[in-house]
């Protein structure tokens, strides 16, 4: 086993990005300011796993999103910091909120503002369209694309490494 999925077998706090990872990134813009987006079922199956597996999911992200807010809110995710302009910052309150350790964490990202997160973070993971330099950053980068099961892939990852 490697020192990363040593490392993974202890995560117990799991943080996403949305736009570029629960979705494949792409806005649809409607009139009068509509957003949509899309995001894979496997992924919110992946979501439920990580909680009956004891491994607490949350999200940060830099856009807001009601739709967004409103789908994690029905796979029971109790942390959504959305509209977030100091990821890091964002992150630290919440390990801080939890009681966790950053050496406890994972963090899956596919941009730069992901970075300083998934650095912090115990286990870093990377969508498979990530960034050059997130790509770089990563412990595991998934084979699937941002937004089409790229999360369930993590999820399953770090389930997988904490059952042994």
């Amino acid at each position: 086993m490697s020192d990363w999925q040593t490392r993974a077998a202890a995560v117990e706090l799991a943080v996403f990005d949305v736009d570029g990872v629960l979705t494949d990134g792409r806005l649809w813009l409607g009139p009068d300011g509509m957003e949509l987006k899309t995001m894979h079922v496997r992924d919110g199956l992946g979501l439920k796993r990580l909680q009956a597996a004891g491994i607490t999911p949350a999200v940060i992200s830099g856009r807001p999103s009601r739709a967004v807010e409103d789908r994690l809110l029905e796979l029971g995710l109790q942390y959504i910091t959305l509209d977030c302009d100091d990821k890091l910052a964002a992150f630290e309150d919440l390990l801080e909120e939890r009681g966790i350790d950053a050496a406890r964490a994972a963090v899956m990202g596919d941009d730069l503002p992901d970075l300083p997160l998934m650095e912090r973070a115990g286990v870093a993971l990377a969508v498979a369209d990530a960034v050059p330099e997130v790509r770089a950053g990563a412990d595991w980068i998934s084979c699937a694309a941002g937004g089409h099961g790229a999360v369930r892939e993590a999820c399953d990852l770090l389930v997988a490494a904490r059952e042994g």
